[in-house]
């Protein structure tokens, strides 16, 4: 069998901007005034259609990548080099709000099929063509942007063209699905044989299955569902050296597990071309609600009692004070929740009888360690909203406020210890008025992750404003036992804190598959491994 989605059925993301041209909104009146009174807001439009520097590539070479995947699948015209230029990290948007394009590739080649992808590799190697795979383009840690010296030119591998279920085991539960395809396509094309992925991760909408295994994504229902990489059990990839095809059983003990290899590796090792993932059966009932905290001590607790007695329901997520109290979790509401305390976000899929008991378990659990039960509207309005919030970051950039986001994780016990110490060195970079939010929304009986949001008047140069701070809080997970990344991956950001977490062995484990992989260095060059 094999299924395709429409192409043409989602739209391309703005170049400057998160998400879909369309959904692109001013600050609602109350909102701009509540951000003119704490920040002094005042308007920094983005200059529009910056241009392209011109590709640098040789016309012998598109002749020739033509001839592997159709002349109309080589593109050198500014709209389609514009539009996968970098990511969409706020790094990425104010370079590109100002007009820097100086990462545009040379030129987007558009393969369908393992056989094309594989066929470009071997002409990258063979004329030193740096090669950046890109799937949805929601990076949001250099992970695009190839450093270019010493090559003939930058090749944007766009996998827009394979967007295919190839295979479901109905027995098994299993679909193999091709690396271009969104997260709404997978959904669509699983749903029509009663199936879900759910994997939701904040860029659901735009982000990819290729995308989502190279970085580990982690979506929001990962209580229940899992990480994106404990979902994978088979694999198939092209690299300058041959195929890899990996994954015949859902568990062995033939060494170690060399599927990890490729998960993470985001395009510096190969080319992910199909996935089999673990699927399951369409919920019949999906139910949100709303519980409140004293504290976000308090919630945490909560939330490892609920781990560690194997009773975690399908999303848990709890906000801390600062991110309850303006309502981030309901972006389209934001300014207020004034009861104080911190919000806790519920969710549970199933079967009616399945939710019915893993409800009320859940429920007589929270409430006797002192919780408050909100009803479904608060969880209902945060499942309404949940891909809103960087369409809000947009809005922000447009009238001088730097909205940016990370994220770590680590185990229960050092949890405090880095929650404050983060959240005090951003405070501290970003200077008085500064907010700074945080939540947790991944859960594991040892440990949990945090997502922190911040936001401060942008200075005249917002960008050196934001490195500054990432250097000090990426120096803080480090020193007070976090990861530099729980689900955003290494990409060229997260570099300079990656020995000291893996280690100069682990370094070296990291380049020597680098070696056997891609001996030219033509996949990716500059990303992931130091």
């Amino acid at each position: 069998m094999s299924q395709i989605a429409d192409v043409d059925q989602q739209p391309e993301m703005h170049p400057q901007r998160w998400g879909d041209p369309a959904r692109a909104t001013a600050l609602p009146d109350g909102a701009r005034g509540l951000v003119d009174l704490v920040f002094g807001a005042h308007d920094t439009p983005a200059v529009e259609a910056p241009p392209v520097p011109p590709s640098q590539l040789d016309p012998a070479h598109l002749d020739a990548l033509a001839g592997i995947v159709g002349a109309e699948h080589v593109l050198v015209d500014d709209d389609v080099r514009r539009g996968r230029t970098r990511g969409k990290s706020t790094p990425d948007l104010l370079r590109a709000r100002s007009g820097d394009l100086a990462d545009a590739p040379d030129v987007v080649v558009r393969p369908d099929g393992h056989d094309q992808v594989a066929a470009v590799l071997a002409y990258a190697v063979d004329h030193h063509l740096a090669v950046v795979p890109y799937g949805g383009g929601t990076a949001v840690t250099g992970g695009l942007v190839a450093a270019r010296d010493g090559f003939a030119g930058v090749l944007s591998l766009d996998l827009v063209r394979m967007k295919r279920l190839l295979a479901v085991d109905d027995v098994s539960l299993t679909a193999t699905l091709e690396p271009g395809l969104r997260g709404p396509e997978t959904e669509a094309l699983l749903a029509e044989h009663g199936l879900t992925l759910g994997h939701f991760p904040q860029s659901f909408e735009f982000a990819s299955i290729g995308g989502f295994a190279a970085t580990r994504s982690s979506g929001q229902s990962s209580a229940g569902f899992g990480r994106f990489d404990a979902m994978v059990v088979g694999l198939r990839a092209a690299t300058p050296v041959g195929d890899l095809d990996w994954g015949v059983a859902p568990a062995s003990a033939a060494g170690p597990d060399l599927r990890q290899v490729l998960l993470g590796s985001e395009g510096a090792f190969g080319v992910i071309t199909e996935i089999t993932v673990r699927v399951r059966r369409l919920a019949e009932i999906k139910q949100y609600e709303g519980w409140r905290w004293a504290s976000f001590a308090d919630g945490s607790a909560a939330m490892r009692t609920l781990a560690q007695a194997q009773l975690l329901p399908t999303v848990l997520r709890l906000s801390d004070e600062s991110e309850t109290a303006i309502n981030l979790a309901d972006p389209s509401a934001i300014g207020g929740q004034g009861d104080g305390g911190c919000l806790m976000v519920v969710g549970h899929e199933g079967t009616a009888e399945q939710v019915a008991a893993r409800q009320a378990a859940v429920a007589a659990v929270l409430a006797g360690l002192g919780g408050t039960a909100l009803g479904s509207e608060p969880g209902e309005a945060w499942a309404h909203g949940r891909f809103n919030a960087p369409y809000l970051r947009d809005s922000l950039l447009d009238v001088g406020v730097l909205v940016e986001t990370l994220e770590t994780a680590t185990f229960w016990s050092r949890v405090p210890q880095l929650y404050a110490s983060v959240k005090q060195t951003l405070a501290d970079g970003l200077g008085e008025g500064s907010l700074v939010l945080c939540h947790i929304s991944h859960v594991y009986e040892t440990g949990c992750s945090l997502y922190f949001t911040v936001a401060a008047k942008a200075a005249v140069d917002p960008l050196a404003q934001w490195l500054v701070v990432k250097d000090a809080v990426g120096d803080a997970i480090v020193e007070n036992g976090g990861t530099i990344t729980h689900h955003h991956a290494i990409g060229t950001d997260h570099k300079p804190w990656l020995a000291a977490e893996v280690g100069q062995v682990g370094v070296e484990v990291l380049r020597g598959l680098k070696r056997t992989f891609d001996p030219t260095g033509v996949l990716n060059p500059g990303v992931l491994v130091p």
